[in-house]
């Protein structure tokens, strides 16, 4: 009985300390903390060059298009992406970018070579993995997963205009003919 106390007034005390729960897991554990994210306005915008602090994780999930620019700056930019199952980024070079990919959901084959026909490099990947493709690679990223592949992708330099938003592969790759 004196346990029973000492642990719901340690609970009790620790509730009021922070933002923590409280459930009786049992005699030698009472307090559990759970950290509740607070939580995020998604606005699917490019906020450019300004100080900016958001979830990267909800704006990729929330994220419909195939391409949205999210923040442009001087020297690097962010894009988040949602590709169609069995789409694709399509096969492509930036001869003067890093890129640096991660996916949030999904999973992918990535190519990556030092010519279109010869992609040596290929590995699997999914959710939480990093991609990183050195300048002049050719690389795709290819949803081999039953849902859409959820990433987001940063490159530096800048490698869209401000404010891209290409809703379809189709549409992105109309604006890469006028790029």
């Amino acid at each position: 009985m004196k346990t029973g106390f000492i642990l719901s007034f340690s609970c009790l005390l620790l509730m009021g300390l922070g933002s923590m729960s409280c459930k009786q897991k049992s005699q030698s554990s009472c307090c559990e903390v759970q950290s509740e994210k607070p939580k995020t306005d998604v606005v699917l915008k490019d906020h450019g060059a300004r100080p900016t602090v958001l979830d990267i994780d909800d704006y990729t999930l929330t994220n419909d298009n195939f391409r949205t620019a999210l923040w442009t700056g001087t020297y690097l930019q962010v894009t988040l992406m949602s590709i169609a199952v069995g789409g694709e980024v399509g096969l492509e070079q930036h001869n003067d970018t890093d890129q640096f990919l991660r996916i949030e959901e999904g999973e992918a084959k990535v190519v990556m070579g030092d010519s279109k026909e010869s992609l040596t490099f290929v590995k699997d990947a999914e959710a939480d993995f990093a991609i990183i493709v050195p300048a002049g690679k050719w690389h795709n990223i290819i949803n081999t997963g039953n849902k859409p592949l959820k990433l987001y992708s940063i490159y530096a330099p800048v490698e869209h205009p401000h404010s891209t938003v290409h809703k379809t592969f189709k549409e992105a790759e109309e604006a890469e003919h006028h790029h």
